[in-house]
């Protein structure tokens, strides 16, 4: 859903979805998902797979708050094990087990107890470039309460999408799903820089250049394979108006799909650049001076027949009354999302360059790019004010429960925007705008409950210390610039 389909390969591309099954919330305790029904069945025939293809390793992941993936590699012999019990990590595995600026770990001290990282054994995949390697997504359990574990993103998102289609389609009068597809901006690099040196892409910025993108065509093509490989729908490509900027799009799917779709598509990537010996970034702005990397999330609503159920070709910008009251939640809360889906201190560099078509102001208009919310189609959204940082597990958890507030109350987002956003604002019109900093943008999520409420039980708590000691560990740095601009500055 992140580039412009025709309608009969998007008709197709919902039925192909709405086809797969529903993704289930994981089980609700550790004992039941060790004993799911049909699980050691399912156990059986990958590790005979295993033994017929040769797979020698097994990496059983899991996915932190920060999106990074962790977890422990198996040797084959013993995956059914694994498969079966599950592996532990500390808790604070879920918060990458980093310490804060004041040695403390993150989210958890180290009296805290283990977790148990039980496969979602649908997600067992073989790896393209190591057939010798496979890979499956794990959900995290609490082994002292036996639980979900709270601070576990993916299986948050699990719990949080089946409960709000749940509500949602109560509140509507037909079964819903949530459709969401990312544009995955990234940039490649011949090398990380180091010691303040400034990047160099491997092209020059000129967006839609088809000469820039020949120059990656054999970066472009692994990634290609390897996301077919991996199941992903791989689609639209394009070079976009950085040097080194890729958008290489695949289809939309549920919610959990998305997350885990982009989850795997940035292992993609960093497994072509070893290839290649290049570094592909999802730095949200390595310039300054050109775009920064996005990732617009699109998103709808479909009944079980495929109707788009925010569509209505005579409503505002096509907005049926659900379509606009589900912006009308989002906008209500744009600023504790912008937390979200802004995640680190370099997001805010992206919106303070506003002449890149930053999308900072609260508003949303049909095909309006100076909006932070673009109705891109026929009742979907493109949500602009999210970068390539981001965790697609608590963005969608996020939106999702944004929207559903939209819906319950029946949130006017008011008219759509049809004039430039600038030149609006130039008149003296007021719109609301994003944070200016992660500072800022930390304080908007604290003060707001719909929001928080997102990112359930611990697992919020970890976020925001994760994110408040990022904060303030910038803040505490003295950068090249203040050196270059100060240090002679007397007498």
């Amino acid at each position: 859903m992140g580039a412009i389909e025709s309608g009969l390969q998007l008709e197709n591309l919902v039925s192909t979805v709405l086809a797969s099954p529903r993704v289930a919330p994981p089980p609700a305790t550790l004992g039941e998902a060790r004993n799911a029904p049909g699980r050691d069945a399912q156990i059986a025939d990958i590790q005979a797979r295993i033994e017929r293809e040769g797979i020698q390793y097994v990496f059983f992941q899991q996915v932190s708050v920060s999106g990074h993936v962790n977890g422990k590699g198996v040797v084959s012999d013993f995956f059914a094990q694994v498969a079966k019990n599950g592996y532990q990590l500390v808790y604070g595995a879920t918060a990458d087990l980093f310490l804060d600026r004041h040695e403390n770990y993150i989210g958890f001290g180290p009296h805290t107890s283990e977790l148990a990282a039980i496969a979602d054994l649908d997600t067992f995949s073989v790896l393209p470039w190591d057939p010798r390697v496979a890979r499956v997504f794990c959900d995290c359990y609490d082994t002292e309460t036996g639980g979900l574990l709270e601070s576990d993103p993916r299986q948050n998102l699990k719990v949080v999408a089946d409960e709000v289609e749940a509500e949602l389609s109560e509140l509507l009068g037909t079964q819903v799903s949530f459709l969401c597809g990312i544009e995955p901006e990234m940039m490649w690099f011949g090398q990380k820089p180091s010691g303040g040196q400034e990047p160099i892409g491997l092209t020059k910025p000129w967006c839609y250049h088809i000469n820039q993108f020949e120059q990656l065509r054999e970066v472009i093509l692994d990634v290609v394979a390897y996301g077919k490989a991996l199941g992903l729908r791989m689609s639209y490509g394009d070079h976009e108006d950085s040097p080194g900027q890729l958008e290489l799009n695949f289809a939309f799917d549920r919610a959990s799909r998305t997350a885990d779709n982009l989850t795997t598509y940035r292992q993609i990537c960093a497994a072509v650049g070893r290839k290649h010996g290049l570094f592909p970034s999802f730095m949200p702005k390595p310039f300054t001076g050109v775009s920064a990397n996005g990732a617009h999330h699109h998103f709808t609503l479909v009944d079980e027949s495929g109707r788009n159920v925010f569509y209505d070709p005579n409503g505002p910008a096509t907005l049926s009354d659900a379509g606009r009251s589900f912006l009308g939640g989002i906008l209500k809360h744009y600023r504790a999302l912008t937390c979200v889906s802004a995640p680190t201190v370099n997001s805010y560099k992206r919106f303070f360059d506003e002449g890149f078509w930053a999308p900072i102001h609260a508003d949303y208009g049909w095909q309006n790019r100076t909006c932070a919310v673009r109705v891109a189609g026929s009742g979907r959204f493109e949500y602009r004010s999210v970068d390539s940082a981001c965790n697609p597990y608590l963005t969608q958890a996020a939106l999702l429960t944004c929207g559903l507030e939209g819906i319950r109350d029946k949130i006017d987002p008011g008219p759509p925007q049809s004039e430039n956003v600038y030149e609006v604002l130039d008149r003296g019109t007021t719109i609301g705008r994003v944070p200016n900093t992660l500072g800022e943008a930390l304080d908007a999520l604290h003060e707001d409950e719909t929001v928080r409420g997102a990112l359930r039980g611990h697992l919020y708590e970890v976020f925001r210390h994760y994110k408040r000691d990022e904060w303030e560990r910038f803040c505490s740095a003295v950068t090249d610039w203040e050196r270059d601009q100060y240090f002679d500055v007397l007498p």
